[in-house]
């Protein structure tokens, strides 16, 4: 399969780069994954999609201000960090840039702490492709604490325009810290709004994937099947399988919000294939793109994604290549808002 076959062409001007007022004020188009139907609503209109005994899946992983700004300690010259995983204590894996100007033992520094030092220092440990490089930290304090301080939201380069709430790329019930990214289809919910779902009968349920390389990372093949994803942390709780279990016993759909949750549950179904899911957690590194059959995930909330992304090859897997490259035309033609602060896609 080439990648080539989930391109297209989108105007500029559909890549939505503020997020609404309202974050439930967006579009939502569904699209049937049987039959191709297509329709076009409001997202509070998911409350009618979705039924009593139906779980939904939302990923709680919170975006860490991972972009540093900061300078080499010799020559002052500017550097920028995007920290990608914690590998152990001080040591992250991290995008840079220049990259070609960080070699191994390069000092960076961040901040200053009115003496004239940087409140963050560090140097390279290591070096990968594509712009990686392993740093180690050094400072005083807390580091949670510096980051906060120091660090911006990592958003995506498609986004040109300054976020003046970087709560505004967290979802409402983000807890776990550790993501470079936001899963954004959860970006369209409210508190009021999922209790409005609970209220009639909709089981909300969590896990954790916490964002990483594989979300910067192009796709540098043309068969899809060479790609190999980057890993990321996940973990399933006691309380969400156990809730998992219950609805396809009673016969209820696992709705799945975000592709990184549905990552998350088809991880855990690979795990455990007799179906008996149960609490699990490590690095996953699955790659869903047409072909697979899905095992725990039967609809899918989503946003719109970028061409020939690993993300638009999960959707086609769920819902058919024609019937996503016919859904994806229509939403260019309707003037739908794209990416990360764009309109929604319920695949049912």
């Amino acid at each position: 399969m080439n990648v080539d076959e989930f391109d297209f062409e989108l105007p500029e001007s559909l890549i939505a780069q503020t997020p609404l007022l309202e974050r439930t004020a967006s579009r939502l188009l569904s699209l049937s994954k049987d039959s191709g139907a297509i329709g076009h609503h409001r997202f509070t209109e998911l409350a009618d999609m979705l039924q009593p005994g139906d779980t939904l899946v939302l990923n709680d992983t919170r975006v860490l201000p991972a972009r540093l700004l900061g300078v080499k300690s010799d020559t002052g010259a500017k550097v920028e960090l995007l920290l990608l995983k914690q590998i152990e204590g001080d040591r992250w894996e991290t995008l840079a840039k220049p990259a070609k100007r960080l070699k191994l033992g390069a000092k960076l520094a961040f901040g200053d702490d009115g003496t004239g030092n940087p409140l963050l220092s560090a140097v390279v440990t290591g070096e990968g492709d594509m712009g990686s490089r392993v740093v180690e930290f050094q400072y005083e304090g807390i580091f949670q604490e510096l980051l906060d301080r120091l660090g911006e939201m990592p958003l995506p380069p498609y986004i040109k325009e300054r976020l003046n709430d970087r709560e505004r790329y967290q979802t409402v019930y983000a807890k776990h810290e550790g993501s470079a990214a936001a899963p954004t289809a959860g970006l369209h919910f409210t508190q009021p709004f999922l209790d409005q779902l609970s209220a009639k009968g909709v089981n909300i349920a969590y896990v954790t994937l916490h964002v990483g390389l594989g979300t910067f990372r192009p796709m540098s093949v043309e068969r899809v099947e060479e790609h190999t994803m980057h890993a990321e942390y996940y973990e399933l709780s006691d309380s969400t399988a156990s809730l998992l279990r219950q609805t396809k016993a009673r016969g209820g759909r696992v709705v799945a919000v975000g592709t990184t949750s549905a990552r998350t549950l088809e991880t855990a179904a690979a795990r455990f294939p007799s179906g008996d899911v149960q609490a699990c957690s490590g690095w996953t590194d699955i790659f869903l793109f047409p072909g697979y059959s899905f095992k725990l995930v039967d609809a899918l909330l989503t946003n719109f994604h970028l061409p020939k992304s690993t993300l638009v090859m999960l959707v086609s897997a769920l819902a058919g290549r024609d019937h996503v490259m016919n859904a994806y035309r229509e939403a260019i033609d309707k003037e739908y808002r794209f990416f990360s602060f764009g309109d929604a896609m319920f695949i049912y």
